[in-house]
């Protein structure tokens, strides 16, 4: 394989680069040639996982966010992601819209209507009546607790885990280096490489699900606005589009090429909000912003442990209903992004602390998706018909936006501007705002399962960098081709699958940050030198042991 790579002109892992790139290609080929088979595995396993592994996904997202808060206020917050003395590469706000146009921002486009109007017009909580104000508050709690901080820690432990070991030790930019702690220079070895192949694996087939879900929405947008029809093909051409603008912008590289999109894209997502707010119920939504902050904090501690363990009359061992097609569902797909977005924030947050990472991380996109909650679920809401009264005031004019969501939730956004001023000119920038946040994400992951295929943040030749690109591209339309009416169900079989190992590599994450932190010298005020590698091995009095030079693996010889 070494050979291969030479003459490609690939500078890879060729282990790691070749056998995710022929598990891929594998994959694709069987869903061609037994599409029946195959997605009845994916059916019959993610029926399993949700009914049987559905808690574990729920308890271990709250275990992560309790460690997350600790991280940050134990003594080792003041830690930096890097040297002593290393600082910050990006202003704050070119962090921040990096990490959210890369990690949440098509999320917030596709969801920001479409769940608040399901909520309210099929209430998952029991004894709550449909398109009641109780269900109103529900619709928006629910929405926070599955998009702000919970989605967000998702993202954040992966990301401090992998900012900690690769910054802070120099280890190579890779998944595995992680488990240093645990696995010592076992990382170089074959247990390293499937752990980078799987998180490999799980960032393709994640990205891969969100551009299916990005094209659904902007083939939904073209519809409305030009009257096409929605279909396959129309879908296959969309997604080729995402893919030849994420191409470009891989080619361009992370500071030319994502940076530039993703302060683009988050500027034009703040005029869409701002729009929303000025054009529609503006004093109710101000002070639905403010009630908003109060329903999440309240609701937040009953949501994030509820287990729906009475679903079925109580004592049911059947399959799991509402919350296994929405939480677990949601916590499957998010997890398999944590390697790349993981990775991606991890890359740009070198030179902060512990406790500076978590809080931005954690706080400040949530922020922000509270917001964007309250004004586009509240308003939505409120066009739909807010309250029983309301809605029988409004005759037949109540239910356009929830008869929408029924029909096709990726058309929820469209219908939403159809309802409020300049309806033609909002939904063509709202499909452009979606087209270029989805092309963004499809960028950033290219890049850094580039990386994690060569091991370092350098960016490589441009050819294998276009591969992955090409490759995410390859595996959603396969998808979307292969799923036809029923895509986003597939989807959701798909990733629900694919997330699992994924979840249980994030979860070996908490005890090797918990060995990297103990052998820091460190007091509550003063951060010392940075442990060896070799401490790792063994427990040394001697005083002089932060003084020894690392001790690194293969990879890493000079």
């Amino acid at each position: 394989m070494k050979t291969w790579a030479k003459r490609l002109g690939l500078r890879v892992d060729p282990t790691i680069f070749f056998t995710s790139a022929g598990l891929s290609l594998v994959f694709v080929l069987l869903l061609v040639i037994a599409p029946g088979p195959i997605g009845d595995a994916f059916a019959d396993g993610r029926a399993w996982i949700v009914t049987n592994l559905g808690w574990f996904f729920i308890l271990g997202v709250n275990v992560w966010l309790g460690f997350l808060v600790y991280a940050a206020m134990s003594r080792h917050g003041h830690i930096r992601l890097g040297p002593k003395d290393s600082r910050p590469e990006y202003t704050n706000l070119s962090w921040f819209t990096m990490l959210f146009a890369g990690g949440i921002g098509t999320v917030l486009m596709f969801w920001g209507v479409a769940e608040p109007i399901s909520h309210y017009k099929s209430p998952p909580l029991p004894g709550v009546e449909p398109f009641s104000f109780e269900a109103a508050q529900d619709a928006i709690s629910i929405s926070l607790y599955h998009l702000a901080l919970h989605t967000w820690t998702i993202f954040a432990l992966p990301g401090l885990a992998l900012g900690y070991f690769i910054n802070r030790y120099d280890l190579p930019v890779r998944v595995s280096s992680v488990f240093y702690p645990l696995l010592r220079e076992g990382i170089h070895g074959p247990i390293g490489k499937v752990i980078d192949i799987v998180a490999i694996l799980g960032t393709l087939f994640g990205v891969a699900v969100s551009l299916g879900l990005g094209s659904s929405q902007v083939a939904a947008g073209l519809s409305a606005l030009f009257g096409w029809t929605d279909d396959t093909l129309l879908r296959l051409a969309i997604l080729g589009g995402l893919t030849v603008v994420a191409t470009v912008s891989i080619v361009a590289g992370l500071d030319k090429g994502v940076r530039i999109l993703s302060n683009i894209n988050i500027g034009m997502a703040v005029g869409l909000l701002l729009f929303v707010l000025f054009t529609g119920s503006t004093l109710f939504l101000l002070r639905g912003i403010v009630e908003t902050f109060g329903l999440y904090l309240s609701n937040l501690p009953r949501l994030a442990f509820w287990n729906d363990m009475l679903h079925g009359g109580g004592m049911g061992t059947g399959p799991w209903g509402w919350q296994g097609d929405w939480t677990v569902f949601y916590w499957a797909w998010t997890v398999t992004w944590s390697p790349f977005i993981g990775l991606f924030v991890a890359r740009i947050s070198r030179g902060r602390t512990i406790r500076e990472f978590v809080f931005g991380v954690l706080l400040a996109p949530s922020l922000f998706t509270v917001i964007w909650f309250a004004v586009f679920g509240w308003q939505a809401m409120a066009l739909d018909g807010l309250g029983v009264d309301a809605r029988s005031a409004m005759g037949p004019a109540a239910g356009a936006i929830s008869a929408a969501v029924t029909d096709s939730v990726p058309l929820a956004m469209f219908a939403f501007f159809a309802e409020l001023p300049w309806a033609t000119l909002m939904q063509g920038i709202a499909v452009l705002v979606v087209a270029i946040f989805f092309a963004t994400s499809s960028d950033s992951a290219s890049l850094v399962v580039d990386m994690l295929c060569s091991g370092t943040a350098e960016p490589g030749p441009v050819r294998q960098r276009v591969f992955w690109g090409l490759a995410e591209g390859m595996i959603a339309a396969t998808l979307i081709l292969l799923a036809g009416e029923a895509g986003l169900t597939a989807l959701q079989q798909v990733i629900t699958v694919v997330g699992l190992p994924i979840f249980l590599l994030v979860c070996l994450m908490i005890p090797a940050l918990i060995r990297g932190f103990a052998n820091e010298d460190i007091d509550h005020v003063t951060i010392g030198k940075r442990p060896s590698l070799s401490e790792f091995d063994k427990v040394s009095d001697e005083p002089d042991a932060t003084d020894q030079q690392p001790a690194v693996g293969p990879a890493l010889a000079k």
